[in-house]
């Protein structure tokens, strides 16, 4: 199932203003105030907002009326419905970052975990025997991992509790320096939640939730089914016998199945408002998460700038806090400079293919050839090929000229009385094309016995048609089919109902959907950050009303894809990471899963893209996650609150705007002089992106790395791939750490070889000990 609306969020630029070009019409803004000051409590801030915003108000009017949210824990700021005079007058007051409109978000397993220690085995079996350090660690599902007392938050569309993911057999007492609470709601008590499911909150989702009248009123409860995927997906309990009715069956589990989980409703299924997403990020802060997965984010077309970006406003003072963000890359590909999240403090993901795939085949009559297909239906269709076929276009209705559409099945262009009792032969292409289940469910109202879609950019999803036999086939599987047809005067097939295929190879491919880099908002940091299973995955889902034939019951489980599905096996494993390193920062976390990431298929060949042309950093950053690999990183490029406060001060914001964002800065902060975007490329990232490399220049950029191995005498050597027509030398070649040493910088040259250097050249540079490879990928652009 492809639920692409659902898996990632697209922006509506303005859509909660409510009319904010209208005059006194009145709408949601978000008043962004920056950190919290010291000392300052949440009931004096509480009160300060209430001022501000009455100071702008109709005399005699409460300000208590308009205000929405108040966020007073990890930063400063409210959501008040106001015109866009009063918008505009707040902009101008003293102490405010930013004022914009509430932007309104619509929503970006059994065997990927298996898959995932599969694909790295040799790399992990490997540092095994050779570190005593990573030798005592299980692995990183393990319930007798110390995960247990980690805590993922998630901003997502809310939780069913009575998943058997969320059991909490087992577990110990709640974390003391838990905070948060478990809010009652409609078809919901704080009695759902237990020591596994620790938290549930629910936000006021104002003109979002008001387009629904189906949508119940305030709960935690999940209407939409992608936030209890996502959470089960990070930190789900191992459930034996999962499957989609009788598919991809296995044991269902988390990335940490020991770790808690806290849910922060802040969709519904009709978007998310950003005002809501911020009190999530408010709430989460103070409550005492670890870990914050965000499977949304704002459209790659309309992309607001950070100041003005819920996720990039939120995530930043979680950061600052030291709890990890991890977000999904968005699913706008394959289109190159679509990622989106991608503020350098935050962990950014890619989606992947698994080794599983599920095939559905049409055979056809003569000599039974099987035709090989991939989708998910439950045919009841005769084995035997004996059902007339017919292409679209030889069905086209007489009062359709245009064939090409007849050909694509579009609705309208076929005669019903030709395709009936047939399987017709459609192609399908995403861009142009209506919708694929929007044409089904037009053929199918004809009364053909099945279908077969020619769709190779969308192979790899595997669509669920449920009870109607449907089949997806690439461009030359169906020149077969037509072969055969041309090739008898009755043409006969059939479709047969889907198998689960395990070991399929290669994978993983990366997904045609996944947003590609570069980043239009960062170039000079390279975005996506790394790749992770996003494609068929089997996690807990709500109950639901589509059943196939002669099943009684709606499975607990469901198959997904998307960025949204990629981002909390992120999350489980920086969870994981966290647990065994609990003092470490977000950067050095985000660095470890980074620099241990592979590049290699289960055909131990580099990975590709699913259309077949090799994957590149702008495809999956620094690679494939490898969750036992992190635990045992080496070396980790580190972070702080200040590096990124430079990196505003180079991406171009000033002082005094930067002096309210951050919680404490020395009095005289002042941004450098020389600061300018190509100096983003100095931020200690555990990757490197240069832009405007001429042919004849050169570019230098520094990096410092801590060692955090467990041998605290070790040197490494560094080793590069540079492709042709660029020249790249890094200064010293050599970093020797001692007990007292622990911390070595180095820097790296690009130069321009020759005038073929064009475009985007990437490679990488690795560090190595003998025992640990850390593996920092690069782009140079020209």
């Amino acid at each position: 199932m492809m639920w692409l609306p659902l898996c990632f969020l697209a922006l509506v630029v303005g859509a909660g203003a409510g009319g904010a070009g209208g005059g006194d019409r009145r709408g949601v803004y978000v008043v962004y105030m920056g950190a919290v000051p010291p000392r300052t409590s949440p009931n004096f801030l509480q009160e300060s907002h209430l001022r501000l915003v009455g100071g702008v108000l109709t005399r005699g009017q409460p300000a208590e009326s308009v205000v929405v949210q108040q966020y007073k824990h990890g930063f400063s700021g409210f959501a008040a419905r106001l015109s866009e005079a009063e918008a505009a007058a707040l902009r101008r007051k003293p102490g405010v970052v930013s004022v914009f409109a509430d932007p309104v978000y619509h929503l970006h397993t059994t065997r990927s975990w298996d898959f995932l220690q599969q694909i790295t085995a040799v790399k992990t079996d490997s540092a095994r025997r050779r570190s005593p350090r990573a030798a005592a660690k299980p692995a990183a599902s393990s319930a007798s991992s110390p995960t247990a007392d980690t805590i993922i938050g998630l901003l997502d569309s809310g939780v069913w509790p009575e998943s058997p993911s969320f059991d909490d057999a087992g577990f110990g007492p709640i974390p003391s320096r838990w905070k948060g609470v478990c809010m009652a709601g409609d078809d919901f008590n704080s009695s759902r939640c237990n020591r596994k499911l620790i938290g549930a909150r629910y936000y006021d989702l104002g003109e979002v939730k008001r387009r629904s009248a189906q949508s119940r009123g305030g709960s935690p409860r999940d209407e939409a089914g992608h936030g209890t995927h996502t959470s089960s997906t990070a930190a789900g309990n191992a459930v034996t016998g999962a499957s989609y009715y009788g598919l991809a069956p296995g044991t269902a589990k988390g990335g940490s199945a020991s770790s808690r989980v806290a849910m922060y409703r802040v969709c519904s299924e009709e978007g998310c408002a950003g005002s809501a997403i911020l009190a999530g990020f408010d709430d989460a802060i103070a409550d005492g998460v670890d870990v914050i997965s965000v499977s949304l984010g704002a459209s790659p077309y309309f992309r607001p700038d950070f100041s003005e970006d819920p996720i990039a406003i939120g995530s930043f003072h979680a950061v600052a806090r030291g709890v990890m963000v991890v977000c999904s890359a968005g699913n706008s590909g394959p289109d190159a400079a679509t990622v989106v999240n991608a503020a350098p403090w935050i962990l950014t993901v890619a989606a992947s293919t698994i080794d599983r795939d599920f095939e559905s085949d049409v055979v056809l009559g003569g000599n039974n050839t099987a035709v090989k297909g991939g989708a998910i239906n439950f045919s009841n269709l005769d084995k035997s090929p004996k059902y007339p076929l017919i292409t679209g276009e030889s069905a086209k209705s007489s009062s359709v000229s245009d064939t090409e559409s007849a050909i694509h099945c579009e609705p309208g262009t076929l005669d019903a009385s030709k395709i009936k009792g047939k399987i017709v032969l459609c192609h399908h292409s995403r861009n142009s094309d209506t919708s694929k289940m929007e044409k089904v469910d037009e053929l199918k109202s004809a009364g053909p016995v099945g279908a077969v879609l020619v769709n190779d950019l969308e192979k790899a999803v595997a669509t669920a048609y449920i009870d109607f036999p449907v089949t997806e086939i690439t461009s030359a599987a169906a020149a077969d089919i037509h072969n055969y047809i041309a090739s008898t005067s009755e043409p006969v097939a059939t479709i047969t109902p889907t198998i689960t295929v395990t070991e399929y190879k290669p994978a993983p491919v990366i997904a045609y959907f996944s947003s590609r880099g570069p980043s239009s908002q960062t170039p000079n940091i390279l975005k996506p950050d790394v790749a992770a299973p996003g494609v068929n995955i089997l996690a807990s889902w709500i109950p639901t009303s589509k059943l196939p034939a002669g099943e009684k019951k709606p499975s607990q489980f469901n198959l997904v894809s998307g960025t949204s599905m990629a981002c909390p096996h992120v999350a489980g494993e920086a969870a994981t990471v966290k647990a065994w390193n609990p003092t470490w920062s977000p950067a050095a976390i985000r660095s470890a899963i980074m620099t241990t990431a592979t590049q290699l298929n289960n055909d131990k060949a580099p990975m590709t893209t699913d259309s077949g042309s090799p994957a590149t950093p702008y495809d999956y950053g620094a690679g494939q996650v490898n969750p036992t690999g992190a635990l045992d990183a080496g070396l980790v490029y580190e972070l702080g609150e200040d590096d990124y406060l430079q990196f505003l001060c180079n991406y171009g914001y000033g002082a005094s705007q930067i002096k309210l964002i951050a919680a404490s800065l020395p009095g005289g902060f002042t941004c450098a002089g020389n600061s300018s975007k190509d100096l983003i490329s100095d931020l200690n990232y555990p990757s490197i992106a240069v832009t405007g490399l001429g042919k004849a220049s050169s570019r230098t950029v520094s990096r410092v790395v801590t060692n955090v191995g467990v041998q605290q005498e070790a040197s490494y050597t560094v080793t590069v791939a540079a492709p042709a027509g660029l020249d790249v030398k890094v200064v010293p070649s050599k970093l020797q750490f001692t007990t007292s040493v622990k911390r070595l910088g180095f820097q790296v040259t690009f130069s321009g070889k020759n005038a073929s250097a064009k475009g985007d050249l990437s490679g990488s540079i690795t560090w190595s000990d003998g025992k640990h490879k850390v593996r920092s990928p690069f782009v140079v652009s020209s």
